[in-house]
């Protein structure tokens, strides 16, 4: 699989991209970049792709469980963990956001790049077109997400959440808010056409 993939370099990490799986682009550097992790940590890497935050995160946290609707993605980063040496710490799981995890599993700190981008009603048909098709709004995997993490979150856990000031980021806010959640940008990058991509970090208020 490896001579069809294409070769990313991050740090001192290396990871194939396989066809049918997102590519590391300037959101997934931006959230690497800002990515602090502690060692008690059991992560949930939603949306793995390649691996690329789950991988980073398994370097210091107690278990990564990496999770993606992509069954190509999940097989990509299941041997990017290898080549990297972190498979003992990570579990792969394929399916649609949380549904394939068991009731009542709690993590310390989710992670999810987000499919973001306003999307046209036949995109999102091919795997690759979910790791970014976010529906009309851009907001149709960023709701479903926003309503059902707290279930899966542990009282004094976090949540790191990247997406594009395309997708409503006020609304984004407000939901969280509704939850019972404080949250702060942490990171941020202008791109071309006035879209910004916003790192969020969530807590839930004391």
């Amino acid at each position: 699989m490896f001579s069809q993939a294409k070769k990313v370099l991050y740090g001192d990490y290396v990871f194939y991209v396989w066809r049918e799986v997102y590519e590391p682009a300037e959101d997934s550097f931006l959230f690497a970049e800002n990515l602090s992790v502690r060692s008690d940590e059991y992560v949930l890497d939603m949306g793995t792709g390649c691996g690329i935050l789950g991988i980073i995160a398994a370097e210091k946290a107690s278990c990564v469980v990496a999770l993606d609707i992509n069954p190509s993605a999940v097989r990509c980063a299941k041997e990017n963990a290898r080549l990297n040496m972190v498979a003992d710490k990570l579990f792969f799981v394929q399916g649609d956001l949380f549904a394939p995890l068991r009731v009542g599993e709690k993590f310390d700190l989710i992670l999810f790049n987000a499919p973001y981008l306003p999307s046209e009603p036949w995109e999102g048909s091919m795997w690759i077109e979910r790791a970014w098709a976010g529906g009309a709004d851009g907001r149709a995997v960023l709701d479903r997400f926003l309503q059902a993490f707290p279930r899966y979150l542990k009282v004094y856990g976090r949540v790191l959440l990247m997406q594009s000031t395309l997708a409503n980021l006020e609304r984004t806010f407000q939901m969280l808010e509704a939850e019972g959640f404080k949250a702060d940008v942490v990171a941020e990058r202008r791109l071309p056409f006035f879209e910004k991509i916003v790192l969020i970090e969530a807590r839930r208020r004391s």
